[in-house]
Formats: structure tokens, sequence, C-alpha cells
């Protein structure tokens, strides 16, 4: 069965139930959420009793939480320790993000691993390492996400290669994860028409255990562009034959997909 549902709204007053409807209204059976908005670090309180009204409204339609994901805002930057009250805060921050999705149920939260801005890369992927296992702990239900990055500005996280140094250094590797993202494949230059290649190395390197999530998205942008811009199935660069080879590919087929593709005149949700 096909796993597939699209980002979706959550709001203070409506909280997880307003997410699950609009994910219903779109037909899916998958959905993503911030707990707040992306920009900013600002968290409204969790009301247990709209939780569970939405943990029934997903049981009666077949969403199962394994299939619900929650990302964490751009703004945490685990990568760069040169202020480190700010450090210390995304560290903290992210630790209560993951304990906001756990009283919530859900149990996976996509995470964009940082730039390493004036760092040295190394060292500031070794800062990420060091920031997961200060977060992480043995009692955790829930698994981070790194998402695979486009290589836009300083950027980490935009090859095998670095995301496969995480997780090698996490220490808790059971709740360590990747989030492929089709437009940041693309942009940061693999070829989404050879995608059976790119598995083939990533399960070599790191294991294909460890998806769990697909971002499908179409790119404004062409291969290797670096610069992250979604568009709708398509109407991109990577066309609709080859998003359909991700979409339908046998080894992902228990890993749920999730829209991020625009608003249709940045008005009109296109997911249904």
């Amino acid at each position: 069965m096909l796993i597939i549902g699209s980002h979706v709204s959550y709001k203070n007053d409506t909280q997880l139930v307003g997410s699950v409807n609009e994910a219903i209204s779109y037909g899916s059976n998958a959905f993503m959420f911030y707990t707040g908005a992306p920009q900013n670090t600002l968290r409204g309180e969790i009301n247990d009793l709209i939780t569970v009204e939405a943990l029934n409204i997903m049981k009666s339609h077949n969403i199962a939480l394994e299939n619900v994901i929650c990302h964490a805002p751009y703004i945490v930057n685990l990568a760069n320790n040169t202020d480190m009250d700010k450090y210390n805060f995304a560290i903290e921050f992210l630790r209560k993000e993951i304990e906001r999705c756990m009283t919530l149920g859900v149990r996976k939260i996509v995470l964009h691993p940082g730039s390493a801005t004036k760092l040295d890369r190394e060292y500031a992927i070794d800062n990420i390492v060091y920031a997961l296992n200060k977060i992480l702990m043995r009692e955790d239900d829930i698994v981070i996400l790194l998402e695979t990055m486009a290589g836009k500005g300083t950027e980490l996280g935009i090859n095998i290669d670095e995301l496969a140094y995480i997780i090698d250094h996490v220490e808790l590797k059971d709740k360590i994860g990747v989030c492929i993202d089709t437009c940041h494949l693309n942009d940061s230059g693999i070829d989404i028409n050879d995608i059976d290649s790119y598995l083939d190395e990533f399960d070599s390197r790191i294991g294909i255990d460890k998806f769990g999530c697909v971002h499908v998205n179409d790119s404004k942008n062409p291969l290797g562009a670096k610069k992250d811009r979604h568009e709708n199935l398509g109407y991109g660069t990577i066309g609709f034959d080859a998003l359909l080879s991700v979409i339908y590919n046998a080894r992902l087929e228990n890993v749920p997909k999730i829209l991020e593709t625009p608003y249709i005149n940045r008005e009109y949700a296109p997911y249904k």
C-alpha cells in the first residue's frame, strides 16, 4: 500500500486534531507538521484532550502513528558553536521539541543537520554529533531523521559521506535515521532518474533500514544547482516519471512519502 501525505498546518487552538483533519481532507494516510512556526522557537502548551481526540480520529481513518512526522524548525543549527549560548539553546530546544513529539505520540522528527557558517566542515559535523549525543536518551520512543540537504551555502548532510559520519558517531544508533528529499538530492547532484544507484550506495554505507521518510518534491533548479527550490510534481526539472520511480520504489515501499510542494498561486494546496 502506498503511504503518502503532505505537510499540514498545526494551530494552537486545534493542534493535532486540525492537522489530522487537514490530512484526511486530502485523502492522506500520512502527514507531517511543525509544532509551531518553522522560523521561530515559540511553542504553545499541548492540550492532552485534543491529542487523545486526534489519535482516535487517526485510528478511525487508518493513519498509523509511524506515518506521522514532525519537522524541527529551520533555525535550529546544531553545527555552529561559535556562540555557546545559542548552541546550548538549540540543544535544549530540540530536546524539548522531542518531548513535545512524544507527548503527541509522534515517533519521528525530521531535522536539517545544520550549517557550518564560518567553521571548518569537519569541526561543524562533530558539533552535530556532540549535540545529538546530548539530546537523545535511551528511553526515548522517537527517531531523529537527518534530512538530505541541497548544498546551499554551508549546509551539512549534503552527501552520503557526511550522513554516514554523523550516524556512525551517534551513540544511540536506533534513534537516528535519514529523510531523503528528492528536490534536495537533485540540487546536490544526485540524478533522480538513477535513484537505484543512490539507494545501492546508501544501503552499502548506511543501510536502507535507516530511511524513515521521503520528501517528494520536484525542483525548480537544474541538477547540482545547490539552491533548494521546490516545485510541484511534473512541473520541475526532475519530472513526473523520475519522481514515480521514487514513490513506487520497492525498497521504499514502507517509508511514508510526504509532499512539500508549493501552494498554487500561494493560495490553494495541491495535495489532494
